[in-house]
């Protein structure tokens, strides 16, 4: 019984590990370098591990010296800024609607941001295609 007990016990601590940090503070929707961060032993195992798995990401959030970085705080950097002009294109049953369109968010490919016909006027929303254009669906 003292043995099952102490087992218990054992598998209830955190598990440390190695963790990526920043060096120096990292603004959000900066690009990060591998100048940027470093490993550091003795972590909470609760972000990244790899710098590999860091670099070339978007910090979606400000990242400080010496604190983990976190799975959300980074994400693929972004294509479309907000305010940007774009190609909205809508294809359905061999009709194909191709319009520009503002940006109303930023987004990285595949992401679904919200956008305004210019024609129009109304607002729409779609996915971020890797050429920048916004395909919208029903």
């Amino acid at each position: 019984m003292a043995r099952w007990i102490l087992l218990t016990g054992l598998l209830a601590l955190p598990a440390w590990a190695d963790g990526v940090v920043p060096t120096r503070t990292i603004r959000a929707a900066a690009i990060i370098l591998e100048t940027d961060v470093t490993l550091r032993a003795g972590l909470q195992n609760s972000g990244y591990m790899r710098l590999s798995d860091v670099v070339g990401q978007e910090a979606r959030v400000a990242l400080y010296p010496g604190r983990p970085i976190g799975i959300d705080d980074i994400g693929p950097p972004a294509i479309v800024r907000r305010n940007q002009l774009v190609k909205v294109s809508f294809s359905t049953s061999g009709l194909q609607i191709v319009t520009e369109g503002r940006a109303l968010e930023r987004g990285a490919i595949g992401d679904r941001v919200r956008v305004m016909n210019l024609s129009s006027r109304a607002t729409v929303f779609g996915q971020v295609q890797p050429d920048g254009s916004i395909n919208v669906s029903q």
